[in-house]
């Protein structure tokens, strides 16, 4: 039987997290991550996925005891454990502790991530197995576009994280994109068991692939699947920021088939985003022969399409998608076009 009393005095306990050869100092409470709590507390932690899949959060615990929630993330090598790395966002402090960790040199988003309870407000089908999820907080929905929150699912172990495809907002309304995967015990509680009404616990908004207003450059946005989600956002906003009306906002979105693509759809919707962004779908399928728009893998269109029209240099590039995807256009981008690295933006998943 859990002792119930047990585990919210752990919960509730507070601990100091020290950095270590500084002076910086910050709380973690004992249901915290050390991930969560350092960017509660504003400090420029590295990361990217949040929950155990890409290792940059990677850390060295110099003093104290920590749980590893999950001890074989795929974030970490088994050469690297043996070497005493940790994944802040696996970790979560038993007592007083210090750290090793080298802060971003790049000021932290305006919005600290906080837990909510949220609840699910409405459902919207955009494919055979994509929805747009809408959850309603008490409060407004502070958090930049292009962010991303930890949902805390019915039946599943552990958060998962969804990016927003809506806006901030003071109605309280986090939207996600979400795509039902094949024996995902996340999007099968999503599809599944949430019904109207349900409760669930938000915590957010997290991720550094936010829309930088500032930019000087037109805007590319490459998406598949659900990643379609932080780019509708990333979008939204951008059709609305005086500071881009003179940019051109293009998006690339890829899929199997027509049917798995649903962007005209979504961007449509939105008056302020209808017409004003320049929009491609592409099919990967070979066998699909009632199609006129583009084929082949979305990084591909991406290079025959921005290759023609002269220096791929010039933009500011967002993206989002399967890791195949992703891996793809980080390689076209980083490695075959050598785009400087302040030009682009992305966070990787599991």
């Amino acid at each position: 039987m859990t002792d119930v009393s047990a585990e919210t005095e752990v919960a509730e306990r507070i601990h100091a997290v020290g950095i270590d050869g500084t002076a910086t100092v910050f709380p973690c409470a004992g249901n915290d991550t050390l991930l969560r709590a350092g960017l509660r507390a504003g400090l420029e932690m590295p990361y990217e996925c949040n929950s155990g899949g890409c290792g940059a959060c990677a850390i060295d615990v110099v003093a104290g005891e920590i749980d590893d929630i999950w001890p074989t993330a795929p974030g970490l090598s088994e050469r690297q454990r043996a070497r005493g790395k940790r994944l802040a966002c696996q970790c979560r402090p038993r007592g007083d502790c210090v750290i090793k960790v080298r802060l971003r040199n790049e000021a932290p988003p305006v919005e600290r991530p906080l837990r909510h309870t949220v609840t699910l407000v409405g459902r919207e089908t955009l494919t055979h197995d994509m929805a747009e999820f809408h959850f309603k907080a008490a409060v407004p929905a502070r958090f930049l576009p292009g962010q991303y929150a930890l949902l805390d699912l019915p039946g599943v172990i552990g958060s998962r994280a969804y990016s927003m495809s809506n806006l901030p907002n003071d109605d309280g309304i986090w939207s996600f994109v979400v795509k039902r995967v094949p024996n995902g015990n996340g999007t099968a509680a999503l599809f599944d068991r949430l019904a109207e009404g349900s409760q669930i616990t938000l915590d957010g908004p997290f991720g550094m692939a936010f829309l930088r207003p500032d930019s000087p450059r037109d805007i590319v946005c490459i998406a598949g699947g659900s990643g379609l989600s932080p780019v509708l956002s990333i979008l939204r906003a951008a059709a609305r920021e005086p500071k881009l009306a003179g940019r051109r906002l293009t998006l690339y979105y890829g899929g199997r088939t027509p049917a798995d693509l649903c962007h005209d759809k979504a961007l449509a919707r939105d008056t302020a985003t209808a017409g004003r962004i320049h929009a491609v779908g592409a099919i990967s399928d070979p066998e699909v022969a009632e199609w006129t728009g583009e084929r082949g893998f979305i990084h591909e269109v991406v290079k025959r399409a921005v290759e023609a029209g002269g220096d791929p240099k010039v933009f500011d590039y967002y993206f989002c998608g399967p890791p195949m995807m992703a891996d793809a256009v980080q390689r076209l981008l980083m490695l075959d076009w050598r785009v400087p690295p302040n030009q682009i933006y992305y966070d990787r998943f599991l």
